[in-house]
């Protein structure tokens, strides 16, 4: 099979083989399935991942360990994740963050609402999951790792505005780390990792530090806990339009930006 395949290019490069070019169908399968099908299962199974540690972080979360062990196991989950699997879909994981990607250009629009329907069915399978590997006591004991934090009204406006600043940092994080090309980097899936564990430190206390509608979701449906989820989508959704008018209009490159280009 090597010597063939040898045999193959020193005759292309010399022009003497007629190389047979893939039939436009079989081209127009592999495109199809890579561009739209192989993405969604990324988000899928990516979701699935991150959301499986999350919520196993919570339930089995020692009294000892405060926020920390939840923070630290979110932020190198979701940049694990991202660095292993983001090239294959843009590593989002998250319907805050497509929704963002979508208004500053990194996401087509067709895309937005089946990377949604991934990325919520991959939080219900996370949260199963993490309810099969978990003691009933402790599963039952961290409401199923769904966000409780907030228990009565008068916290609600805080809790809005902790989810709309902290999805904020993380949103901003991906799109000027990983799509707005004057500022791409590296390191930029580990970067969006620790947005997610400083945000979890900080604002922890506030309102659960969620950022991520398809997070909120997956232990809600395996709970059977609705109390002030709405907060959850909110919040996240409305800093996504915040960043997206922010790099449309004032900080992104000559590429996004809408306004102001110059010649």
């Amino acid at each position: 099979m090597f010597t063939e395949a040898a045999v193959s290019m020193c005759d292309l490069e010399s022009g003497s083989v007629k190389v047979k070019e893939p039939s436009n169908r079989g081209r127009w399968h592999g495109c199809w399935y890579e561009r739209l099908v192989q993405p969604c299962l990324v988000e899928l199974l990516g979701s699935a991942l991150f959301i499986f540690i999350g919520c196993l972080s919570v339930i089995e979360n020692g009294p000892d360990t405060g926020r920390l062990q939840p923070a630290l196991a979110h932020g190198l989950a979701l940049g694990l994740v991202i660095a292993t699997l983001g090239n294959i879909s843009g590593g989002h994981f998250n319907p805050a963050v497509s929704l963002a990607a979508m208004l500053v250009g990194g996401l087509k629009l067709t895309m937005l609402f089946p990377y949604w329907i991934s990325q919520l069915c991959g939080g219900l399978i996370g949260a199963a999951l993490a309810k099969a590997v978990s003691p009933e006591d402790r599963f039952w004991n961290a409401t199923g790792a769904a966000f409780a934090t907030v228990q009565e009204s008068e916290q609600v406006a805080g809790a809005v505005v902790a989810e709309v600043i902290l999805t904020t940092l993380l949103v901003l994080t991906v799109c000027m780390g990983a799509i707005n090309e004057k500022t791409l980097g590296p390191l930029a899936p580990f970067c969006i990792g620790f947005s997610v564990t400083v945000d979890i430190l900080a604002g922890g206390a506030v309102s659960g530090a969620c950022m991520n509608p398809a997070r909120a979701f997956g232990p809600a449906m395996v709970a059977n806990h609705w109390d002030y989820h709405w907060i959850y989508w909110l919040g996240p959704l409305l800093a996504s339009l915040l960043v997206g008018v922010l790099i449309r209009f004032f900080i992104g490159d000559a590429k996004i930006r809408l306004i102001l280009k110059g010649r």
